[in-house]
């Protein structure tokens, strides 16, 4: 399933990580077609279009025609993604099916569970205890069983929380950037001095680019390479440096989150995962790179270009008064 130059790579999603994906593809001088439901802007010009619905097989199938390799980087509103994600997935993997085309697939790393602050490798098994990480367990063993029924061949690339320029709803997003540029505290729940690994969009795009013209990557789940590890504390000391003065950090306790999820359905699906950031969360990339070879982006390097893209783009405008920080900062004005 070598990949050649006129192979076209059909990028499903259009998000941050499918936009870098497609961008890098074609740097690669591989023929790209992005696939979302919604017309795309700021594609490269020589990257092509189409619109569609993945949940719908047929317009999944229609949309990807002539692929050789179909990326899935599509994602699910979060207070729904238990409901909406697998239909997606679904619709792509349809599409992967009846093209004949390699599937590859973003993962995160929900299904894996908590570990007690064990580092993350590929082998460990899916023993999710939250709602969402039993849907991405379910979601990845349909992707495994359609393989081993040898209806498609797969390559799933796995990466913890994201982050980068142009990557707004993550927990190393606003919250803590254009927080920091404003001059106001960074957002944090859990632990900021426990270790936990980040993942840099250009560097995920990278991985999922290797994954897709790479024969040794197929049938295979791989764990995308990223920054170094470090603790969160440490990358705000980072943030620090780059914008010139302290980042202060407003710790958010997961008993107050469990109590405005009474009244937030955002805070509601964020507080089954706070165990990420009450341990250790390490990523072993060591698998892909002893495969592949390269690194991830150096840690000072990407937290430069993020900060300068938050800069760039003027993301400093106050909170929406129905994110889930606001609640929070609101909540604590009444206490005082």
């Amino acid at each position: 399933m070598s990949v050649g130059e006129n192979s076209l790579q059909v990028v499903f999603g259009s998000g941050q990580v499918g936009r870098a994906l497609a961008a890098h593809l074609a740097r690669l001088g591989l023929p790209v077609r992005v696939v979302s439901r919604h017309r795309v802007v700021g594609l490269p010009h020589v990257v092509g279009w189409r619109g569609a619905d993945a949940t719908d097989p047929d317009a999944a199938s229609d949309a990807a025609q002539g692929a050789s390799v179909i990326y899935q980087c599509l994602n699910a509103p979060y207070t729904k993604w238990a409901e909406l994600f697998p239909p997606l997935q679904r619709g792509v993997l349809a599409a992967a099916e009846r093209t004949g085309a390699l599937l590859v697939t973003l993962e995160n790393l929900y299904g894996y569970g908590p570990t007690d602050g064990v580092p993350l490798t590929e082998d460990l098994p899916l023993a999710a205890t939250t709602v969402k990480g039993r849907t991405r367990a379910t979601m990845t063993q349909e992707l495994l069983t359609a393989r081993d029924a040898g209806r498609v061949h797969i390559a799933i690339g796995r990466a913890s929380d994201f982050f980068g320029a142009g990557v707004t709803e993550s927990t190393l997003g606003k919250r803590v950037f254009a927080n920091a540029l404003a001059g106001r505290r960074a957002d944090f729940i859990g632990n900021p001095d426990l270790a936990h690994t980040y993942s840099y969009v250009p560097d995920i795009a990278t991985g999922l680019a290797t994954l897709g013209t790479e024969d040794r990557a197929i049938d295979g789940v791989w764990h995308l390479p990223g920054p170094e590890t470090v603790t969160t504390r440490q990358i705000l000391d980072l943030v620090a440096d780059e914008i010139g003065h302290p980042v202060g950090i407003r710790s958010v306790s997961k008993l107050a989150v469990r109590a405005l999820g009474l009244v937030n359905p955002m805070m509601r699906a964020l507080v089954e995962m706070a165990y990420e950031f009450d341990e250790p969360f390490v990523l072993d990339t060591s698998k892909f790179r002893a495969t592949f070879g390269g690194a991830g982006t150096p840690l000072p390097t990407a937290i430069a270009a993020t900060v300068d893209g938050y800069r760039n783009k003027a993301i400093t405008t106050a909170l929406p008064t129905d994110s889930p920080n606001h609640i929070i900062s609101q909540r604590k004005a009444s206490r005082r």
